[in-house]
């Protein structure tokens, strides 16, 4: 039976070969030759080429003669099972950041077969590839909370969390007892504060009827902020807790709603995340959007395009990722797809990006970076694929 250090050598060798080949092949990014196609083939190889050398240093094929070098090669090949590691890993962030990953979305209000066909046209005239695509209808929307996910905290303290665990800071809490003549800590002991869903059952009606209500307030009348998307407004006897995001919800969780996402992707070099939000989607005011943009498009022609109302900041047709990452968050979201399964999920394992980490940045926490301190997203807004992942592992160790 042949020996586990003879079997150990035999496959080194060609381990020797691929990792000679493939750290002279790689090229940038921004090289516009090799990468894109041989990254693909180089990251396979690799891989089946460290599972060979994995059995070989298992032992599976029985133990044979003694080896009086078996020492000496068994340390050359852990150290060449090492350098494999390290060079697979290096191409899966090459590979991630030479394609730009993006998820966009149809807003309920817009989702109609004319705006999809348009969408799908404006996207293929970019150059920008529409690697899967689906309709997602509001009961889905609903049971599986994807819309209160999307927007993240903005909806947790709406609709997840009790006012109770709410983190209200000392500032706002004597703001709160000089506007409502109350302290935060009574309000919560007497039991007047709802968050929307809350309130929605105790006062009635639905989203849209709470955002009239909410509506008529008045910052420092019945209105107060505690911080970024943290309101509190009186309605009544009671206080409420982001009432404005009932009717948000409403529009995705009411049937007939629906949406329709394209999950999408294109060069690095040949666009950036900046010019795709600008000029590809246009600017959130579809007023202001670039001419010959998505949304501009949709404002020009919402009547022949079907709209039952003239587009708006809030109900401006689309949807589209901020960033690479809060991408890959909403493709985990949207599509339900495995961070190991997404290809910049990879790239930022492979960068150094720890699993539970990336988890906790889909909820924007506040980063250091450079000295200072802010939202996640906000700092990795509008940044190409290749950038997110330089700065990722950065961010991650501060």
């Amino acid at each position: 039976m042949l020996s586990r250090v003879v079997c150990q050598r035999a496959l080194a060798a060609p381990c020797r070969r691929l990792l000679s080949t493939s750290a002279g092949s790689g090229t940038g990014a921004g090289s516009g030759t090799g990468a894109s196609s041989a990254t693909p083939y180089l990251l396979a190889g690799t891989g089946a080429a460290l599972g060979a050398v994995a059995l070989g240093a298992s032992g599976v094929f029985g133990a044979g003669r003694a080896d009086a070098k078996a020492p000496e090669q068994a340390a050359a090949d852990a150290s060449l099972f090492a350098a494999m590691e390290k060079r697979l890993s290096a191409l899966e962030v090459q590979l991630a950041g030479g394609k730009q990953m993006a998820l966009v979305f149809i807003k309920p209000h817009a989702c109609n077969p004319k705006v999809i066909e348009l969408v799908r046209a404006k996207l293929g005239a970019a150059g920008i590839r529409i690697a899967s695509e689906g309709t997602i209808g509001a009961e889905q929307i609903d049971k599986q909370m994807l819309i209160d996910n999307h927007y993240g905290a903005i909806a947790a303290k709406a609709v997840k969390l009790k006012p109770s665990q709410l983190n209200v800071p000392a500032k706002g809490k004597a703001e709160f007892q000089k506007l409502f003549g109350i302290s935060w800590d009574d309000a919560l002991a007497k039991g007047l504060v709802y968050n929307a869903a809350d309130a929605l059952a105790k006062i009635g009606g639905d989203g849209f009827e709470l955002d009239k209500r909410w509506s008529n307030l008045q910052r420092s009348t019945d209105l107060l902020k505690f911080g970024g998307g943290f309101y509190v407004g009186k309605i009544g006897d009671i206080f409420v807790i982001n009432g404005f995001y009932a009717a948000m919800r409403a529009a995705y969780t009411t049937p007939p709603a629906k949406l329709h996402y394209f999950t999408v992707q294109w060069p690095t070099e040949r666009l950036s995340w900046a010019s795709f939000r600008a000029d590809v989607l246009g600017a959130t005011n579809p007023a202001d959007a670039e001419k010959g943009s998505v949304r501009r498009d949709i404002l020009e022609g919402w009547e022949s395009l079907g709209l039952a109302s003239k587009p708006n900041v809030g109900e401006n047709g689309v949807h589209a990722s901020a960033s690479p990452f809060e991408a890959l968050a909403e493709r985990m979201n949207w599509t339900g797809v495995p961070l190991r399964e997404d290809a910049f999920g990879r790239g930022l394992l492979a960068a150094g990006v720890p699993a539970e980490t990336i988890a906790a940045w889909t909820e924007d926490p506040q980063v250091a970076l450079g000295g200072k301190k802010g939202s996640l997203f906000d700092l990795l807004e509008d940044r190409d694929a290749d950038d997110v992942l330089a700065i990722a592992p950065k961010i991650s160790a501060a």
